[in-house]
């Protein structure tokens, strides 16, 4: 069911993003970037320097034919229109970056990187104007849309935090750990073997809700209010470690991609946030974790809501191969689920909503 986009790479597909004119960017192993039409034909590509992993792509939400591009320790600032050598890169980060965040006035730029720091560039002036931190690897950073000072963050220390630029210090967070051990979940004693350390995150486009997958396999849906934010629901969403979650724009559906090899796509408006508004995408991570084992082709099951009891996803997709992205694209009319994996190719499905 899925058609591969091939002719980009030839190395591992590691992100995605899809600007608002619908181009499609793809950054890859050994410092491979390629741009992608709605078809899935390749019109541009570029190998950055010192070809390092080119770990995350953003595009400007202001200006579509700018992208940011993080590979190793560097930002570099592309214009889509002629792909050629960068306009200007950024060195502030120490450490290799997992993560670009930047806010939709495109004033601030945030790269979360594997020293658990997060440093957010005032792109006006050029300079860092915050330095945030986590105490391990810090996988995930994204911008709160309608918020442009405020942002969330995810790691490997198993902490979600929520930022203001104003402050140095998180104003709320949550160790994922605790939470579970406080409500003594039936998993509890699994968390000592497989702890829920924290891959991906995605904010809907109200700004006020937003996801988590983790190591162990769970989603975790949070809604902020104010200075803090509380869990609103939790579900076992992989048999295998989440990799990827994506709120999907205009419905109250999320996707999550899995080292299980499973593509699942959940609709949550009736277990949380009844009261939002239209949600929307953010962004993404790979980062060390388990391959899947098996690797069949593709294929869609539309999966009944009586199957379970609780949360369970309304589409199955297995893909077969470890998720390392996910992103969503209008294309032809209808919308499409982009998927990175393993292989030099991208994988494209449509999304049939339920």
């Amino acid at each position: 069911m899925a058609v591969k986009w091939c002719g980009g790479h030839s190395s591992s597909v590691l992100c995605l993003n899809v600007s608002a004119e619908g181009l499609v960017a793809s950054g890859a192993e050994r410092g491979e970037l390629a741009l992608w039409d709605g078809g899935g034909s390749p019109v541009a590509q570029l190998r950055l320097p010192q070809a390092e992993d080119v770990t995350s792509v953003v595009f400007s939400a202001r200006r579509p034919s700018t992208l940011y591009t993080s590979h190793g320790e560097t930002i570099s600032v592309l214009d889509v229109r002629s792909l050629q050598e960068p306009l200007q890169r950024f060195h502030v980060n120490e450490e290799e970056i997992n993560c670009l965040s930047v806010n939709d006035t495109d004033g601030f730029l945030a790269a979360a990187d594997d020293s658990g720091a997060i440093k957010v560039v005032d792109l006006e002036s050029k300079k860092v104007s915050r330095s945030l931190r986590h105490s391990n690897i810090c996988s995930s950073v994204a911008f709160r849309p309608q918020r442009p000072q405020s942002l969330v963050s995810c790691g490997l220390d198993m902490q979600v935090m929520l930022w203001n630029l104003q402050k140095a210090r998180p104003l709320w967070t949550v160790n994922l750990q605790e939470c579970d051990t406080e409500e003594e979940s039936p998993q509890s004693a699994g968390q000592l073997f497989n702890p829920p350390l924290a891959h991906s995150l995605s904010v809907t486009s109200c700004g006020n809700t937003f996801g988590c997958g983790a190591q162990d396999g769970k989603v975790r849906i949070f809604r902020v209010t104010g200075v803090r934010f509380e869990r609103e629901l939790e579900f076992q969403a992989h048999n295998l470690g989440v990799s990827q979650v994506l709120f999907i724009p205009e419905a109250y559906l999320l996707l999550s991609g899995g080292n299980d090899g499973k593509v699942l796509l959940w609709d949550i408006s009736n277990n949380a946030g009844k009261q939002q508004k239209s949600p929307a995408k953010s962004l993404h991570r790979k980062k060390a974790q388990a391959a899947a084992s098996g690797k069949k082709d593709g294929k869609l099951n539309k999966v009944a809501s009586n199957e379970h009891p609780g949360v369970v996803p309304k589409l199955s997709i297995e893909h077969g191969e470890k998720v390392n992205w996910l992103s969503c694209a209008e294309i032809k009319g209808s919308r499409r689920v982009l998927v990175a994996d393993q292989t030099s190719s991208v994988s494209a499905y449509p999304l049939l909503e339920p």
